[in-house]
C-alpha cells in the first residue's frame, strides 16, 4: 500500500515536471516575442497567459499539498474563472463556446508536444542508423 502511494507521488512529480518544462517553454516563447504592441489583443492575451502560468509555477500552495494535487486543482480554479468571465460576456458572441474551444486547444497541447518530441526522437534515431555503411540492420 505504501509503495502504491510512493509510485503515485513519483508519477505526480513526473507529471508536474513535464508541465513545468512545457509551461516554461511557452512562457519563454512569449517573452522572446517581447511585449509587442500595447494595442495588440494577442500580445495582451499572451501576457495574461504568461502571468497566470507564472503564478501556478511559483506558488507552492499550502503545506502538505503535492505537486500532483497542485496540477489537478489549478484547472478547477481556472475553469471557475472562465465560467465567471464567460457568464459576463456578450451573449451574442457565445462566450462559453469560445472558452470551451480554448480549453480543448490547451488540453491538446501536451499531447501534441509529446507526439512531436517522440517523432523527433525516432527521426534522430533513424538518422543515426543510416550512416552504417549505407545498409540497414536487417539480416
Amino acid at each position: 500500500m505504501c509503495g502504491d502511494l510512493e509510485e503515485d507521488d513519483a508519477g505526480g512529480s513526473q507529471a508536474f515536471e513535464g508541465f513545468r518544462q512545457h509551461a516554461r517553454r511557452l512562457v519563454a516563447a512569449i517573452e522572446a516575442r517581447g511585449k509587442g504592441d500595447p494595442d495588440d489583443v494577442n500580445a495582451y492575451l499572451d501576457r495574461l497567459f504568461a502571468d497566470v502560468i507564472g503564478r501556478i509555477l511559483d506558488d507552492p500552495g499550502p503545506g502538505g499539498i503535492t505537486e500532483q494535487q497542485r496540477l489537478s486543482l489549478a484547472p478547477l480554479v481556472l475553469a471557475r474563472i472562465a465560467g465567471l468571465l464567460s457568464g459576463h460576456g456578450h451573449l451574442g458572441e457565445d462566450p462559453l463556446r469560445r472558452a470551451i474551444e480554448a480549453l480543448m486547444m490547451g488540453y491538446g497541447e501536451p499531447e501534441a508536444l509529446y507526439r512531436q518530441m517522440h517523432e523527433h526522437h525516432h527521426h534522430h534515431h533513424d538518422h543515426e542508423h543510416d550512416h552504417h555503411g549505407g545498409h540497414g540492420h536487417s539480416h
